[in-house]
């Protein structure tokens, strides 16, 4: 039998679900079927954002694609992707995710800093400075309080809890520390994962 928490929440869920359908998904770019975003969350930038299909993002997250006037920032989702709560993504030129990523708790993602070579000015009046686009492959796994900055990581890659990612991840690797570093990759001979000889 159902406790009465249980059921509160599916319904708290329910009417969260049309709240959204009714009134923001239209905001998106686009907005596939059977995803959702739970409550609470922060959306800059809406019309620059493409969430595909089964796609989950959990409560406390903050997606914000921040429009530049030479540059329409992109972030796009894909398939059957899984975000965990308080993400955080920052776009000003691009970060795009693939299909059937799984994404932990608070992992940060951006593909811009702020200028700070100007020591007159507060860094927050500075401008934004585009490190280029960030993709994510498909079928990979960032674990919990990862940072993406300004890099991409490949296909079937494992991102270890705690790590900043400062420079590009090749398809099929294994990637810890701050900075992450490669520690296995796939062997596709033996079909097996491998350690890296340091």
């Amino acid at each position: 039998m159902e406790t009465m928490i249980e059921i509160l929440q599916f319904y708290k869920f329910k009417i969260q679900k049309l709240f959204f359908l009714v009134f923001l998904k239209r905001d998106f770019k686009s907005f596939g079927k059977n995803s959702s975003i739970v409550f609470p969350f922060q959306i800059d930038g809406a019309r620059y954002i493409d969430i595909s299909s089964k796609v989950h993002i959990s409560s406390n997250s903050w997606l914000a694609a921040i429009s530049k006037s030479d540059v329409n920032p992109k972030i796009k989702i894909g398939k059957e992707t899984t975000i965990a709560r308080f993400a955080h993504f920052v776009s000003c030129n691009e970060i795009n995710i693939g299909e059937y990523v799984l994404i932990a708790e608070k992992v940060y993602i951006t593909d811009n800093l702020y200028s700070f070579e100007d020591i007159s000015i507060p860094l927050k009046f500075q401008p934004l400075k585009s490190l280029g686009r960030v993709l994510i492959g498909d079928n990979s796994w960032i674990g919990e309080n990862v940072c993406i900055i300004g890099a991409s990581i490949g296909k079937r890659c494992v991102i270890g809890s705690n790590s900043v990612v400062l420079s590009d991840i090749p398809d099929y690797s294994v990637a810890v520390g701050s900075p992450a570093r490669v520690i296995k990759t796939f062997n596709h001979n033996l079909n097996k994962w491998e350690k890296v000889s340091k």
